[in-house]
């Protein structure tokens, strides 16, 4: 696949699913440039002239077209912010598989900000799936991901953002602004270890009526790991918001929750949930029983709960 090493194709088939040349639109970044880009009849894909970054257009009425723009990096000590502005037509459904890896054997931190802006036309529905993950026994691996999203009247956006495992550090950040009847759904997966961190704000803004938003987070932290997650909606028209933060903590590790409701219409429906705790006892000796020992039978209950 590509001018890759194992390591690469690797990486890319974790974060992207991808193990060869793709159908459709595509663009591969590794180590700060593009390896391959396509576009297809209905997804064009530009680069920017005034920093680094892409510009996607989908054009009206596209349906069922994927187009993935996955990150690699392997040189260590490589900083990078990458500008990526998604423009989707009317009457639109398509995916947009992103993510990036981090490959780091050196002794300088590498690092990946990735910031992505969408804005999403009347009646289309978008599928975003962005994941990350850092392995190689160098220094830090540090991803910051910005999402941001304008969703126009009666669109739709369906967000799945997880961490899988190896990021010594990430800030995230993902901001939305919902028109009349649009509805967005953010799935966020997030596992720690070692002495990593992880800082995840989620914002979103129900600006008409008939808008809804349901964030739903999911976390596990172990060893000396420190998460934090907040959640804030905004409730400014006839609208319906739900937040629900769930984590697992483990051994030393310190998980904060802050989740915020902020109705500014007598019409707006806000609702937050949050728990933190341990992994129940009753369900690691139900799976000891059946032969597991405990870091299996944790190791079960962690991965079900992610998914």
């Amino acid at each position: 696949m590509m001018d890759l090493d194992k390591i690469e194709r690797d990486l890319m088939k974790e974060v992207s699913g991808v193990t060869g040349i793709p159908e459709g639109a595509y663009n591969f970044r590794v180590n700060g440039k593009s390896i391959g880009r396509h576009s297809s009849e209905k997804i064009d894909i530009i680069p920017k002239t005034d920093k680094s970054g892409i510009e996607i257009y989908v054009a009206d009425g596209t349906k069922n077209e994927i187009a993935h723009i996955p990150v690699i990096i392997s040189a260590s000590g490589l900083e990078e912010a990458v500008y990526n502005d998604f423009y989707i037509g009317d009457n639109c459904e398509v995916t947009i598989i992103a993510g990036c890896g981090i490959y780091n054997c050196g002794a300088s931190d590498s690092i990946h900000d990735g910031i992505h802006t969408f804005h999403v036309g009347k009646n289309s529905k978008v599928y975003y799936i962005e994941k990350h993950c850092g392995i190689g026994p160098g220094a830090k691996k540090i991803l910051n991901p910005t999402t941001r999203l304008n969703l126009s009247e009666n669109s739709c956006a369906e967000l799945l953002l997880e961490q899988i495992k190896g990021v010594d550090s990430t800030r995230r950040l993902t901001e939305a602004d919902l028109a009349k009847n649009a509805r967005i759904v953010i799935k966020e997966r997030l596992f720690t270890h070692g002495k990593q961190s992880a800082d995840s704000k989620i914002v979103a803004e129900l600006k008409g009526d008939g808008s809804s938003v349901d964030i739903v987070s999911r976390s596990v932290a172990q060893d000396y790991s420190r998460q934090k997650f907040c959640s804030q909606i905004i409730g400014a028209a006839k609208c319906r918001g739900h937040s629900e933060c769930d984590a697992i903590i483990m051994h030393k590790a310190q998980v904060s929750a802050e989740p915020s409701l902020d109705a500014q219409n007598v019409d707006a429906e806000l609702i937050h949930e949050a728990a933190i705790g341990k992994i129940a006892s009753e369900q690691l000796i139900k799976l000891m029983t059946l032969g597991l020992s405990r870091r299996q039978a944790e190791s079960q209950i962690i991965n079900g709960f992610l998914k």
